[in-house]
């Protein structure tokens, strides 16, 4: 299992890269877009602000490989920041727009007393139960993860999806708020899966074996 991990400088690669090895994937830390391409999944991390990282996706060549990528329906995984540069556009970028293959804005906390910005450290994971969404019952990403799992995060925006059946499960900070979403071959994780301990692992797990 040949997996692509995009190094467009501004990812934890290195502990995703270990995470997928831990599982028998094949994996190939690039910017290359033919190498990605040639693929049989991709993950997408990123830490940092959504201008500079769609920036610099545009200067390495890698915005035209990705929208091939999905377009071929192979599996792709965005992570924390990867997973909001999937949607249309961000309340945090000044120009730039998002990659567009998830309908929906991503938003900012509003900080308060009770509720501080950035969001940070472990919460929990809840399965949603929307009647319209048969994530809950096939999003492979969750499988034999129980819910109410505790994961990591470390991030001040949010997806919120256009498309409410994409949202595979919420977490609560102030809010219910989409934490992992799913369509088709597309999976998007708010939280650091690399950071998550078990959970985590079980993730990637069932991203190398079974999506």
């Amino acid at each position: 299992m040949k997996i692509a991990v995009v190094d467009y400088g501004m990812g934890n690669i290195h502990s995703v890269n270990k995470a997928l090895q831990l599982y028998g994937a094949q994996t190939l830390i690039t910017n290359n877009p033919e190498v990605i391409t040639s693929a049989q999944k991709c993950v997408l991390p990123g830490v940092g602000a959504f201008d500079d990282a769609m920036e610099e996706l545009k200067k390495q060549n890698l915005i035209d490989c990705l929208h091939e990528f999905v377009r071929l329906g192979k599996a792709l995984l965005g992570v924390c920041l990867g997973m909001q540069l999937l949607f249309e556009e961000s309340e945090e970028a000044r120009v730039a727009k998002g990659l567009g293959f998830l309908k929906g804005k991503v938003k900012n906390f509003k900080p308060s007393d009770q509720f501080k910005v950035p969001h940070m450290g472990w919460n929990q994971l809840k399965k949603i139960k929307n009647p319209k969404s048969k994530a809950q019952n096939e999003c492979l990403l969750l499988k034999d993860i129980p819910d109410n799992s505790f994961v990591y995060f470390c991030h001040s925006y949010y997806p919120e999806p256009a498309e409410t059946e994409t949202v595979a499960a919420t977490t609560a900070y102030g809010m219910d708020f989409a934490s992992l979403v799913w369509k088709g071959s597309l999976y998007g994780v708010q939280f650091h899966p690399e950071k998550s301990q078990a959970v985590g692992l079980k993730m990637f797990e069932n991203f190398v074996r079974q999506c």
